[in-house]
């Protein structure tokens, strides 16, 4: 888990914008501190109303950049004027919004903290189906507070999912530290299964998501949670598989139990199995024995799956791993290797929301975005801005068909139809 330090500037968008950042972090198991010099990642949420606002964010962020050991920026100038900071030789991931918390977990599998009780936020409704995993990392803390993998039945689960969807959820998302493994601690991977049951045995109109499930253990079952995705319409599209590098020599030190081969065996399938799906995936950049050849086998992959969400992370050492006692690399090399892969990583996903441009979608509207707007989800859970919501009378909660009429890079723009 990490500390983290956050501050927030200019209007109360940002603020709410910070608070789902708080709020994602909180449930992954990481803490806030005092002050930077405390923290293990800072976090910048800026602004650039006018060009003083924008000196001061440049000076803020050389001065964080100092206190502490990794910094991230995000926010309105990160967004529109992230290359200023580049030239202002900050050392900072610029990111959006929605990607902090990810980059925030520095690859580790997500800790939701004690219990593996369902909350309800809004329309969306949360569902823990498992604690702990089954792997080893050797960068990862996470392990040391789970333990491994402790299924609850998948009748129990059932049951979890439809009291959600009673009090309101819309939007089911199935977490855990690695939801690939879900009922090995039975003998039996049950992940599909369980999506089947609640697909097939809870009525009313909502969507399912499922989080992040670690290459390995979906390898075992691609097929049978392919089939699955293509058969039931309330499953999103989408899978989080974190590859972490495309090196195998760099999985194997990682300790990460896949090869390449098993993580591009699974997009595969699910390339077969459906016409348009997500996939969205993790690199760490930077790891202690990743050399120049490691990284480019890494940009290699990316370009060769082509994930339409991808999160990049810079390597740093977390207490108590394995990882932490290794020789590191420099900090300019992992700058630079971070910098070649987000740029590409921009290029891939920009590319991926060009192409929904001018198609008509079907989408949830889920939560509240900046402004007048609604951020929405498409059958691949892909993200679709509304815009001007109050006069179109959309809220979360509500299904509509739009026509993607732009995109943002990491976003797309609809209009209700």
């Amino acid at each position: 888990m990490a500390r983290y330090h956050i501050e927030t500037y200019g209007c109360t968008s940002n603020r709410g914008e910070s608070r789902q950042i708080e709020s994602a972090l909180r449930d992954a198991g990481h803490y806030r501190v005092d002050g930077p010099d405390e923290a293990d990642v800072a976090i910048m949420n800026t602004c650039t109303v006018v060009e003083k606002t924008e000196r001061n964010m440049l000076r803020r962020a050389r001065e964080l950049d100092e206190e502490t050991a990794d910094l991230i920026v995000t926010g309105c100038m990160a967004l529109a004027q992230g290359e200023q900071f580049r030239e202002e030789d900050v050392d900072a991931q610029v990111l959006h919004w929605d990607d902090v918390p990810t980059a925030v977990t520095n690859g580790e599998c997500p800790n939701p903290g004690p219990g593996v009780e369902p909350v309800l936020d809004g329309v969306v409704g949360i569902l823990p189906i498992a604690r702990g995993c089954m792997s080893d990392c050797s960068y990862c803390i996470t392990k040391h507070a789970t333990g491994k993998i402790d299924s609850p039945s998948v009748e129990e689960n059932v049951e979890k999912a439809r009291a959600l969807v009673h009090a309101g959820a819309k939007e089911l998302r199935i977490t855990g530290q690695d939801t690939g493994v879900y009922g090995w601690d039975d003998g039996e991977r049950k992940l599909h299964v369980l999506l089947e049951r609640i697909c097939t045995e809870i009525d009313g109109e909502f969507r399912v998501r499922v989080g992040m499930a670690n290459p390995k253990g979906v390898h075992g079952i691609r097929e049978e949670l392919a089939e699955t995705f293509a058969e039931h319409e309330k499953l999103y599209d989408f899978i989080h598989a974190p590859v972490q590098s495309g090196s195998d020599d760099v999985l194997g030190d990682m300790r990460r139990q896949h090869q390449v081969e098993e993580f591009v065996e699974v997009v595969e399938t699910f390339d077969d199995a459906l016409d348009y799906w997500t996939l969205s995936t993790d690199f760490i950049v930077g790891f202690p024995t990743e050399t120049e050849r490691d990284h480019e086998q890494s940009m290699a992959l990316l370009r060769e799956v082509r994930p339409e969400k991808i999160n990049v992370t810079r390597f740093s050492k977390r207490p108590n791993t394995d990882a932490a006692e290794m020789k590191g690399l420099g900090g300019q090399v992992k700058k630079d290797r971070s910098k070649a892969m987000s740029e590409l990583k921009m290029d891939v996903v920009a590319e991926a929301y060009e192409s929904m441009v001018g198609d008509r979608r079907r989408v949830l509207a889920v939560e509240e975005g900046t402004g007048d707007s609604v951020k929405c989800r498409d059958s691949a859970y892909r993200q679709v801005i509304v815009q001007n919501a109050s006069e179109h009378g959309v809220e979360p909660g509500d299904f509509l068909d739009v026509e993607v009429t732009g995109h943002q890079t990491v976003y797309a723009f609809g209009e209700p139809l």
